[in-house]
Order: structure tokens, then C-alpha cells, then sequence
């Protein structure tokens, strides 16, 4: 349970920053430099986020670094992270497949990279 507990707060607290970057992105980035440059200035910030986050909880929840709790951790995350994300996409109108393919091809595929490392990041917190 300690681990489900883990992954919930990982995937809420690094969704809430996504959430509350959002609007900056959208109101103040992308009319300035446009979306590619946008969600790429916005990567580093998340991936900051995604470490402070993942070091943060395991030491809170003091999860042994056994590659299972730690992953399981993460991919608890991601699930959690996932589903947030499509349910955003339907009510924005558009299907998931729409979305996907509206992904610019360069920031998308970074997107999909830090969602990767938004996984694995617990794991990495025990290699340290």
C-alpha cells in the first residue's frame, strides 16, 4: 500500500506543476516563440520537477530501494499520469488518436521521452 500511496502523491505532485505551467505556456511561451519552442523551454523545468518530486517521496515514504518498489512506484505514476492526460485530451473534444497525431514531431517526441524518465526516476533515486 505504501508504494500505491508513493505513486499517487509522484503522479499528483508533478502533475500539478504541469497543471500549473500550463496556462503559462499556453498564455505567455507559445504567442512569443510558438508551440515547438514552448513545450521544449517547458521540458527542463518538468524534469527538474520529476526529480525533486521522485527524491522527495521516497524519502517520505522511506521505500526500499528494491528495483519493485521503486518501479512500481513510477509506473503507478505514469498509469495515474496517463489516464489525467487522455481524460484532458476527450474533454478538450479531440480523440486520442486525434491528439497524438497534433503532437509537433520534436517536442512530442520529448514529451514521450520525459514521460519515460518520469517513470524510471524512483528507480534512479536508489542508485545514489
Amino acid at each position: 500500500m505504501r508504494i500505491v500511496k508513493a505513486g499517487v502523491l509522484y503522479f499528483a505532485i508533478v502533475f500539478g506543476a504541469g497543471f500549473v505551467l500550463g496556462p503559462i505556456r499556453l498564455l505567455w511561451a507559445v504567442p512569443r516563440f510558438g508551440t515547438r519552442m514552448a513545450e521544449l523551454m517547458e521540458a527542463p523545468i518538468m524534469l527538474l520537477v520529476t526529480i525533486l518530486a521522485a527524491r522527495w517521496v521516497v524519502r517520505r515514504f522511506a521505500l526500499p530501494s528494491a528495483t519493485f518498489s521503486r518501479l512500481g512506484m513510477g509506473c503507478i505514476a505514469l498509469g495515474f499520469m496517463l489516464v489525467a492526460e487522455f481524460i484532458l485530451v476527450l474533454l478538450r473534444g479531440l480523440s486520442i488518436s486525434e491528439y497524438l497525431a497534433s503532437r509537433d514531431p520534436v517536442s512530442g517526441t520529448v514529451y514521450y521521452a520525459m514521460l519515460g524518465v518520469f517513470a524510471i526516476m524512483p528507480l534512479l533515486m536508489a542508485r545514489r
